[in-house]
C-alpha cells in the first residue's frame, strides 16, 4: 500500500507504512506524517485519498487531553443484585465476582450453589470481600423476593421464549431506568444448562447477549462482564418518570400461590401429589401463572389489592 494514497478511512491507533498511531481519544483517521506537525495544538482537516479521489475527513485536535470516562459510582446502582443460580464452578463464580467488582456492582447473591465450589471461589483475586459478604439463598423466589424487577439472562436457542426477550443495549437501558427507583435482580444459570423454564417464570423479561448463531453460549464469567459494562458504562442510572411503587417479587409469589390454591379448590385445576402427599399444581401450569402475573407488571398497591380478593375467593370456596 502506498503511504502516500491511503486506501479507506484509518481509525485512531490503526496505521500503515509512514502513518503514525494517534493517541486514542483522538478524533482524526488517517492523518499523514507531513501534517502531524503542522497541526499540533489546532484544528484541521485533513485530505483523504479513498479509490485515488480526495475527500474531506472530520476536524481534529491532536493534543486534546485524554479524558477518561468513569463508570458507575456506588451509589448509582447500589439497587442491582446479581444471582446466580445453581453454578458449580469456583473459576467461574470467581470470574463473576471480580467482573462485578471492577463495575462497582457490589451485591452477589446465590441460589442453592455447589458449596465446595463456592467455598474455593472465596479466594478469587481482587473479589474476596464481596464474595465473603454474598447471601446464600435455597430457592429462587426467595433470592429475589425483595426485588421489582427481575430479569434473566439466556441464549435464547433451541428452547421456546415464552417472555420477552430483548437484547443487551435496550435492556441495560431499560434496567439503568428501573434502579433510579426500584431493586432489580439479574439471573445468571449454571455454566451447564442456564436457567431453567422454573426460573426463568420467575423472570419479568429476558436479556439476551448478541452472538453467532454457531455459538450462542457464553462463558459464565463473561456473560456477567458484559451485561455488568452494559449497565455501567453510560455512568449514570437514568431517572425514572413512573412514580408509582411496583411490586416486589415476594408479593407476586405470593399472589401466585394464592390463585393457583384458588383454581385448585374450585375445580380449575387438577392436583397432583409430590413426594410429601400434598396437592399442588403441575408445574408447567404454575410457571404460566407465575409468568402471567409477572405480565401484569402490578404495582405494589393493585398488588396488594388483588392478594386481598384472591384471599376472600379461597375462603369462600373452602367454607
Amino acid at each position: 500500500m502506498d503511504s502516500a494514497m491511503p486506501t479507506g478511512l484509518f481509525q485512531a491507533g490503526i496505521h500503515g507504512p509512514g502513518w503514525h498511531i494517534l493517541p486514542e481519544n483522538s478524533l482524526c483517521y488517517g492523518l499523514p506524517p507531513t501534517q502531524l506537525g503542522a497541526t499540533s495544538n489546532a484544528w484541521n482537516r485533513a485530505a483523504i485519498w479513498s479509490s485515488g479521489a480526495p475527500w474531506l475527513a472530520s476536524c481534529c485536535r491532536l493534543e486534546t487531553p485524554f479524558r477518561r470516562k468513569e463508570l458507575c459510582s456506588k451509589r448509582q446502582f447500589d439497587g442491582l443484585r446479581v444471582v446466580l443460580v445453581n453454578t458449580r464452578n469456583p473459576l467461574n463464580i470467581g470470574a463473576a465476582a471480580r467482573a462485578m467488582s471492577n463495575f462497582g456492582f457490589l451485591h452477589l447473591r446465590v441460589v442453592n450453589p455447589f458449596e465446595l465450589a463456592f467455598r474455593e471461589a472465596r479466594s478469587a483475586v481482587g473479589a474476596a470481600p464481596l464474595l465473603a459478604q454474598a447471601e446464600e439463598f435455597k430457592s429462587l423466589a426467595e433470592a429475589v423476593a425483595d426485588c421489582s424487577l427481575v430479569v434473566g439472562t439466556s441464549a435464547v436457542g433451541r428452547r421456546g421464549p415464552q417472555h420477552l426477550v430483548r437484547d443487551l443495549r435496550q435492556g441495560g437501558r431499560m434496567i439503568r431506568k428501573r434502579l433510579g427507583r426500584d431493586r432489580v435482580a439479574l439471573l445468571f444459570g449454571s455454566e451447564k444448562r442456564g436457567l431453567s423454564n422454573e426460573d426463568l417464570s420467575h423472570c419479568h423479561w429476558l436479556l439476551r447477549v448478541p452472538t453467532r448463531e454457531e455459538h450462542r453460549s457464553m462463558n459464565l464469567g463473561q456473560a456477567v462482564a458484559v451485561c455488568l459494562y452494559e449497565l455501567a458504562r453510560e455512568g449514570t442510572a437514568i431517572p425514572a418518570r413512573e412514580q408509582v411503587a411496583l411490586a416486589r417479587a415476594g408479593d407476586l409469589e405470593r399472589l401466585t400461590s394464592l390463585l393457583l390454591g384458588a383454581l385448585l379448590a374450585s375445580g380449575y385445576l387438577k392436583p397432583q401429589l409430590d413426594s410429601e402427599s400434598k396437592s399442588r399444581a403441575p408445574a408447567p401450569v404454575e410457571e404460566k401463572i407465575r409468568r402471567l402475573i409477572r405480565r401484569m407488571n402490578l404495582s405494589a398497591e393493585d398488588a396488594e389489592l388483588l392478594l386481598g380478593m384472591v384471599r376472600q375467593i379461597l375462603w369462600k370456596i373452602k367454607t
